[in-house]
């Protein structure tokens, strides 16, 4: 009875661990996500910047298309819109797998 006793607490620490350090983790995880959306934000302003001075210098810029692509504004909006689409689709795939528990 004494050692039942022991595994329970030692169970109940473990799975008190566990739920911390997958907090901490998705903590981590979303302020990665912050950084990647400000990083791209102030990229974009860069480049909107440097083609403006190009403009200006009377340069000719021959990646045109290329250049309009990356400086088109990241959305935080479209970013979660596609993480959730992500996860649905992962999600949907594990239950007509049968994996979902």
């Amino acid at each position: 009875m004494i050692v039942s006793l022991q595994a329970i607490f030692l169970s109940t620490f473990v799975l008190i661990s566990q739920n911390r350090l997958s907090e901490e983790t998705e903590h981590r995880a979303d302020l990665d996500l912050h950084i990647g959306l400000l990083t791209e934000h102030e990229l974009t302003r860069v480049l909107q910047t440097l083609d403006a001075i190009q403009d200006k210098m009377g340069i000719e810029n021959h990646e045109e298309s290329e250049l309009a692509d990356l400086e088109m504004e990241t959305k935080p909006e479209d970013v979660l819109a596609e993480i959730v689409r992500l996860q649905c689709r992962v999600l949907k795939a594990k239950i007509h797998n049968g994996k979902i528990l």
